[in-house]
């Protein structure tokens, strides 16, 4: 407890009897009695043969429950181990290389390193570090090739992650990092760490292919990362139809069935060949697992075609387009509940640009803008 605070009162003799109070505050200063802790008690680290001088091996955890005043900074001092100066350890508790190891000339070091905080008196305690030497890397780092599609409202995307680049590596104890090309850094970031691919905002209609590598610090892979950009019109909204989905998540619907179901919806309901089918946005059914898609169909000449011609095309192709995934409902209008007949519906589509979702796989990844149906009765 680190102080106390006491309300005394004096009372006389008299009648009738008279007081007065004081808060006395009473602070316990700090005795410097606590030694600091390492977490853990013990350390083990690995560092791979060939890696240049200055390669980090291990952070050190240290605590003191004394005051601030009593505890940090701490002082490491490597006290056994490191006759050779083959080892370095900064203000913060890294443990560095300070020698290029080699696997053939040893293979472990046990190092003694004590921890000395900062009262008066100082109080000091010890770990044990061991350290193997292991064999630089055999394998090369192996990575899935991934194709983003962005859809986003004209000169108006945000920005933000639209996707994780995964990468493997054989070697138990190689770190992949990965990198970006410098003069792709305008458009795109990759962080270095993760693979998470960032997209900065206001990307143009498009097809971008990124120059990314994955490396583990002896060999490097590039991979294969396509995106498409592609910006909605505010026809498209005017013209949309919604595919309703049965017991699927937006990720499996992405990694599992959308380029199969896109295939499939063409063959469906394009009437020509340079007809393009439109993927507006998935997102799912708030309070249950069913997953929305919505979709418009322009045609080679600019113009789109009308839900209902295209609501008349999947219903005649419905039990095809369920050999790929089960179908709720095909939605047009959506007045259930509204006491008014369906031509007296009026339905309309807005846009969230602002609040994309992105659903990625290992393969794919999809990022769309939130969209809001709203419908009232006309009648």
């Amino acid at each position: 407890i680190s102080g106390y605070s006491l309300v005394i009162q004096a009372r006389d003799s008299g009648t009738p009897p008279l007081s007065s109070s004081v808060t006395v505050n009473v602070d316990i200063s700090d005795v410097n009695d606590n030694s600091p802790v390492f977490t853990p008690a013990n350390y083990t680290a690995v560092i791979q043969e060939n890696k240049p001088v200055g390669t980090s091996i291990l952070q050190l955890v240290v605590t003191d429950r004394d005051s601030f005043h009593n505890g940090p900074p701490f002082t490491f001092t490597i006290l056994t181990g490191n006759e050779e100066e083959e080892f370095t350890l900064d203000p913060h508790g890294v443990l560095r290389s300070a020698v290029i190891f080699k696997h053939m000339v040893a293979t472990e070091y046990v190092l003694c390193v004590q921890a000395k905080d900062s009262g008066k008196p100082q109080q000091v305690s010890h770990t044990y570090v061991q350290v193997r030497v292991i064999e630089e890397s055999i394998h090369k780092p192996t990575a899935i090739p991934l194709e983003i599609f962005i859809v986003t409202m004209e000169d108006d995307f945000p920005g933000g992650v639209i996707g994780k680049i995964h990468a493997t590596d054989q070697d138990v104890y190689d770190v992949l990092t990965y990198t970006l090309k410098s003069e792709q850094k305008s458009l795109f970031k990759v962080n270095s760490h993760d693979g998470k691919i960032i997209a900065l905002g206001g990307l143009d209609n498009g097809k971008y292919v990124l120059n990314v590598s994955v490396s583990d610090g002896r060999f490097q892979v590039p991979i294969d990362v396509v995106v498409h950009v592609e910006q909605l019109l505010q026809e498209m909204l005017q013209n949309t139809v919604t595919i309703r989905f049965e017991n699927v998540s937006p990720e499996d619907f992405v990694g599992l069935h959308m380029h199969g179901f896109r295939r499939t919806l063409r063959n469906a309901v394009l009437s020509q060949k340079q007809d393009s089918l439109h993927i507006i946005s998935i997102q799912p059914v708030s309070g249950s697992n069913q997953l929305d898609m919505l979709f418009a169909v322009q045609m080679h000449n600019g113009g789109f075609y009308k839900p209902a011609y295209l609501i008349q095309k999947l219903t005649n192709a419905r039990r095809h387009l369920e050999n790929v995934i089960r179908i709720s409902a095909i939605l047009e209008k959506n007045c259930s509940g509204l006491d008014c007949q369906e031509q007296h519906c009026e339905q309309s589509l807005s846009i969230d640009s602002h609040s994309l979702m992105t659903y990625s796989t290992a393969r794919i990844s999809f990022v769309c803008p939130r969209f809001y149906r709203n419908v009232r009765c006309m009648c």
